[in-house]
């Protein structure tokens, strides 16, 4: 996680300057614009996500189990009762989001509770807890906001390019425009790259958190292949439905996995369930061949 985080933080630092002496823009309106999109991403993280998935806030006498499961579970882990939600979708899966503890929203969906046993259920909230306390969309707010930059400057560069006659730089030669889009597009790739490692070590780290706040390794193990299993179950139309919500989701709602790891948001299944193995190994419980 640090390494990664130091190599995303030198490429963001090496995007500024290149920025800076490009554009010629000032210091402070650039940091106007970046601390701007930070806090906005920062402070509606919860609410665009419950509108995201179509999730609905429900209170204790609408869930009971569930809403017992979290408050034991926010106890033992020491952090303040998230909110509850509920998906209306088919889908199996869970996620939690929210700045910081006190704003925690945690999310699973019908699918979801319909299909796992109740132990199984609560070791998927394990995990989605772990996230809070983890505060994981403060971390991956901050690995990602110089990439949505990035995307943005991109994006100007090409229509001012487009619209704006090709304006060159002093010495003449290469056009402003298509600096700009080189950079933005390099910075973007390898910031992709970067933030979807640490989205995977937020996985495992979440994986590992839940297996030790419930004591019960196995019954992530258990929830994640039938998660996984079901997913193949699920028409592709409900699929896309909550694609955007992927990156949240403690499974990812594809039916296969992406071609290559590098490039997902998520550890392959294997690897999870070989890491949660080896810590019920640590906690002297049997595990499966």
């Amino acid at each position: 996680m640090l390494f990664t985080g130091v190599l995303l933080g030198l490429l963001y630092v090496v995007f500024a300057l290149v920025l800076f002496q490009v554009l010629n823009v000032g210091l402070i309106p650039m940091l106007l614009i970046v601390v701007g999109l930070a806090v906005f991403q920062y402070f509606t993280s919860d609410k665009l996500a419950l509108l995201a998935s179509g999730a609905k806030v429900v209170d204790e006498s609408q869930a009971p189990e569930l809403h017992a499961m979290v408050e034991r579970l926010a106890a033992m882990a020491d952090i303040p009762k998230p909110r509850v939600a509920v998906v209306p979708t088919d889908v199996p899966n869970a996620f939690a989001t929210g700045r910081n503890p006190k704003n925690a929203v945690v999310a699973v969906t019908d699918g979801l509770w319909r299909r796992l046993d109740k132990e199984e259920v609560e070791a998927v909230l394990g995990h989605e807890l772990t996230h809070v306390v983890n505060r994981d969309v403060l971390v991956m707010t901050l690995a990602s906001f110089f990439a949505m930059l990035a995307g943005l400057m991109m994006r100007f560069g090409f229509y001012g390019g487009i619209f704006g006659g090709g304006r060159r730089n002093d010495q003449g030669g290469i056009p402003i425009w298509l600096i700009i889009v080189a950079v933005s597009i390099v910075t973007y790739f390898i910031s992709y790259l970067l933030i979807r490692a640490i989205s995977r070590y937020r996985e495992y780290a979440a994986d590992r958190g839940s297996a030790l706040l419930t004591g019960a390794p196995e019954n992530l193990m258990s929830a994640l292949q039938k998660i996984s299993s079901q997913m193949t179950l699920i028409p592709q139309r409900d699929l896309r439905e909550v694609a955007g919500m992927n990156a949240f989701f403690i499974v990812p709602a594809r039916a296969k996995e992406v071609a290559s790891e590098l490039l997902a948001d998520h550890p392959p299944l294997e690897k999870r369930l070989a890491r949660l193995a080896e810590i019920a190994r640590e906690m002297g419980k049997p595990v499966a061949p």
